[in-house]
């Protein structure tokens, strides 16, 4: 990949197809309207797709796992050592988002990026190791720029396969424990407010440890924001290595026309840095679910997105968008395989 590829423009939809698709809904046996966001999801796609009969019979989710060094101050209900162990549970097969791949008949892959501890080499984990996790963004940078570009370019990288392997639809998840706090932090600077605002359970923290998560998300504002820096700055004084990887797939997926289902909270902190990044980005989006964070509202706000479901889901790792490729599936069936009303022999409204 270019060593430029950052400053790459992105795709534009096509008009044209957009319109011969919404002309098309028009016709099928139905009141103009009457599948909801069903009938402006199959619109979109095919504009994003460059066809008036879009598919998302190719579905490809990669999940990006990372360590924080915020961890160890206490900021989570779990032990980092989890982020190592739930490796082997993805590519096994027993973690949800493996299962919804399963269900789904999606492309499954699992990028370390960097585990505290560093598991024994699997063939079936993409190993993109940068180092032991981040460091603790209280007390310093989160990473280098040399550890945030290349996290950036792993994330092209898993997108540009994706592609390569004809993918129609691209999903990135994550797993990393104390990605809540870095999110959480990230979106209080994008959106100018409080961490208390947007922070959550995450895990499933207490009153008490939330209360704790907040004090120290606020002394690492304090630390790193007070020269106003740029968005891929926060990004490295800030952010995981996981948030980072899936901020460069996202902005590759607009680059190379691939359609994007963003998942929960912290997949959705990466699209509002990456449209911050490049706002051309943002029509390659769609979003797959709300999730029961109370910070995920507030940026999907912000992106003016309005996702597919709303079940209360908190999981992450790509486990709300999986799902909701059913959904999408579905809008594209009534699409392409509802009857017209001149083929059905029905008259049309006002026939």
């Amino acid at each position: 990949m270019a060593a430029n590829w950052l400053e790459q423009p992105m795709q534009q939809p096509n008009a044209e197809a957009e319109d011969q698709a919404r002309a098309h809904q028009l016709q099928l046996t139905k009141p103009a309207g009457a599948l909801g966001e069903l009938e402006q999801l199959a619109i979109r796609l095919a504009g994003l797709q460059g066809r008036v009969y879009p598919r998302v019979d190719s579905c490809h989710i990669s999940l990006f796992a990372a360590d924080h060094g915020i961890a160890a101050a206490g900021v989570s209900a779990y032990p980092q050592a989890v982020t190592a162990q739930m490796l082997a549970n993805f590519v096994s097969g027993g973690a949800a988002v493996a299962v919804l791949a399963k269900l789904a008949g999606a492309r499954f892959d699992v990028v370390n990026l960097g585990t505290l501890q560093r598991p024994e080499p699997d063939p079936r984990v993409v190993d993109r190791w940068l180092g032991p996790g981040t460091a603790d963004f209280t007390q310093q940078a989160a990473m280098t720029v040399a550890q945030r570009d290349a996290a950036l370019l792993a994330g092209a990288e898993r997108l540009a396969e994706a592609q390569k392997a004809g993918c129609e639809l691209f999903v990135a998840g994550e797993m990393g424990i104390g990605n809540t706090s870095a999110a959480t932090a990230l979106g209080a600077v994008l959106l100018e407010l409080d961490p208390a605002q947007l922070a959550g359970p995450g895990t499933g923290v207490n009153a008490t440890v939330l209360a704790h998560k907040v004090a120290l998300l606020r002394q690492g504002l304090s630390l790193h924001t007070g020269d106003n820096p740029r968005v891929l700055e926060l990004l490295r004084r800030l952010g995981g290595f996981e948030i980072v990887a899936m901020v460069g797939a996202y902005l590759h997926a607009g680059q190379c026309g691939v359609p994007v289902l963003v998942d929960g909270f912290i997949s959705t902190l990466a699209a509002l840095v990456a449209v911050r990044l490049n706002p051309a980005l943002a029509p390659w989006l769609l979003y797959g679910h709300r999730s029961a964070e109370p910070g995920h509202g507030l940026m999907l706000e912000a992106l003016q997105a309005r996702p597919l479901l709303m079940l209360d889901m908190r999981l992450g790792e790509g486990s709300g968008a999986a799902l909701a490729l059913q959904i999408v599936r579905s809008a594209c069936e009534l699409h392409s395989g509802m009857a017209t009303f001149a083929q059905a022999g029905v008259a049309g409204p006002g026939g």
